[in-house]
């Protein structure tokens, strides 16, 4: 498929359901609003528009222009529609990052969803369009409790004060204390400690926990090899690394922090099912290895001891404090002492708070301790605490008023509708060209997680699959006079990289597309991957970069 030919398909979807009149009125007109960007002022909102305009944007968007525009057959196009717009059907759409690694990710996200609301296969057991990223750190972690630059607890917004109010007031801060300037998103924050501060580099330290940003990165050669680089002028530039093992990222560090596996401590996660699970440590850390929750509460309070007012509350105790039975702060900053509480309780009921402010309430800690996880939002219902299996449908969602059948409350248009959303075909950031005619595409492998700092050290994983590969059509390869197992020499316009061929791997790369893992630090993809990101999402484009090849 060519690159962003994803958006051509959907619009050649939701085309064909219109054009076919295959499209579920009744779901459309009792649930269903339309929008589009706005061009003049681009937002997360976009503009209203009316079915009738809605169709017309689609007009363009015939099986045989989706057909060049990303190369699958028009045929194909039309059985799509055909199966879309069959009502007998159950369909569930599934996604990983190629859609959201994507500087259209956004929109791209919103048009699956679109495809399913038009046709009606939504909301129902075995209906649904249904992301399968939001890992524990992605999901739980990141989303749900806020740690993104622009985002606070409980789906709300740093620059709205409204919102940073409320956080202040959970949080028993001074008022106006949380800043209302969101802070850079992780592209721009890496480019900002890569670059000289007498050059504008406003970013002088980064704490990286739980994540290998020197493998996984894009464009490594601008956003995180410079650090290592004596000439770059970064010798002000603080690197901090919790951490496992060694690492991509651990290699130019400055300090090294060495951290509790999550068997080694408590914790709680969220997945992308919306299940919110806990556990208790099971065997202590080797070492001085240590909870990074602890790590950050110690840091947290070594500043409070240095009068530093962001560590303080409105009555000017440490903002972690945690008392025991006797009223009195325990001093878990001490590690001696982190254990005499469970902490990720006392973190958990403050939080928890945040999740009733938008219909994704958490039951209380000791709900969790008993179930093996709970999906939100978890209602406490005839004396017991509830899940929600499936959300925004009467009869399952609580929140849902008697008589609705699907309400979708919190709407940005208020009024309990879902936006079904035209966007258009835009051209990818880069494509292949006669200069770079091939387009390269990173991912993972099944033997692997992420950037393999665990699972290669398995040695049955390792020796399954010990190595990072290109992986090459075999027409291509015939051309390039390449067989399995020789090496060749990829470049971008960012890097280059010396890499054994697989002919007509797993992934049976279609003709001009190859694809490399990224699970191998021995052999570092985004040393050749661009860093263009999304509007909105931030998500850089991992999936589209123009190379070329040559044997070595």
């Amino acid at each position: 498929m060519k690159g962003h030919g994803d958006l051509a398909i959907a619009n050649g979807i939701a085309h064909l359901l219109i054009k076919n009149d295959a499209y579920d009125k009744k779901f459309v007109e009792s649930f269903c609003n339309f929008k589009a960007p706005d061009d003049d002022n681009p937002n997360l909102n976009g503009k209203s528009i009316s079915f009738a305009e809605f169709k017309r944007l689609l007009e363009p968007y015939t099986p045989e222009h989706v057909e060049k525009l990303s190369g699958v057959s028009a045929d194909q196009i039309r059985l799509l529609a055909e199966l879309f717009g069959n009502p007998k059907l159950k369909i569930t759409s599934l996604w990983c990052m190629g859609v959201n690694q994507h500087t259209r990710g956004t929109a791209m996200n919103t048009l699956i969803h679109g495809v399913h609301l038009l046709s009606g296969h939504f909301g129902t057991p075995g209906n649904a369009p249904t992301s399968l990223t939001g890992q524990p750190s992605a999901c739980g972690t990141v989303r749900e409790v806020g740690t993104l630059a622009h985002a606070l607890p409980g789906g709300r917004l740093v620059a709205k004060a409204e919102h940073r109010a409320q956080a202040e007031e959970y949080w028993n801060l001074p008022a106006g204390r949380i800043n209302a300037t969101p802070g850079y998103h992780t592209v721009q924050m890496w480019e900002s400690f890569c670059t000289p501060t007498d050059k504008g580099g406003d970013i002088g330290t980064i704490w990286v926990q739980v994540t290998n940003p020197g493998q996984t990165l894009p464009n490594l050669n601008k956003l995180f090899n410079p650090k290592g680089d004596d000439k770059a002028g970064l010798e002000d530039k603080f690197l901090i690394v919790s951490d496992v093992y060694p690492t991509a990222t651990t290699r130019l560090a400055d300090l090294i922090l060495p951290s509790a596996m999550w068997v080694e401590k408590n914790g709680v996660v969220g997945n992308s099912e919306r299940r919110t699970q806990q556990w208790f440590k099971m065997v202590e850390p080797p070492g001085d290895a240590r909870d990074d929750c602890w790590q950050t509460i110690a840091v947290a309070h070594e500043l409070f001891n240095r009068d530093f007012a962001g560590m303080k509350d409105r009555d000017g105790n440490f903002l972690f404090e945690v008392k025991g039975d006797d009223d009195k702060p325990i001093p878990i900053w001490q590690w001696e002492h982190y254990y005499d509480v469970n902490v990720d309780e006392h973190l958990f009921e403050e939080y928890r708070q945040f999740t009733r402010l938008k219909h994704k309430d958490l039951a209380p800690y000791a709900e969790y301790v008993k179930a093996r996880g709970l999906r939100w939002p978890v209602v406490e219902r005839d004396g017991k605490w509830r899940e929600t299996h499936l959300r925004f449908a009467e009869g399952f969602d609580p929140y849902v008023e008697p008589g609705k059948q699907v309400q979708f409350y919190h709407s940005t248009t208020e009024d309990d509708r879902a936006q079904i959303w035209f966007h258009p075909w835009i051209a990818p950031a880069e494509a292949p060209d006669d200069e770079f005619p091939f387009m390269l595409c990173t991912g993972r492998v099944l033997e692997h997680w992420h950037s393999g700092s665990m699972t290669r050290r398995i040695p049955e994983l390792s020796r399954a699959m010990p190595g990072g590969y290109l992986e090459m059509n075999a027409v291509d390869a015939a051309e390039l006079d390449v067989v399995n197992g020789e090496k060749v020499k990829i470049e971008s316009r960012r890097g280059s990289l010396v890499i054994p061929v697989w002919i007509d791997g797993r992934g049976q790369s279609p003709r001009g597309t190859v694809f490399i893992p990224f699970f191998d630090e021995t052999l570092l993809v985004n040393d050749l991957t661009l860093d263009a990101v999304d509007p909105f999402s931030k998500q850089p484009d991992y999936k589209k970069s123009a190379v070329r090849i040559k044997k070595v």
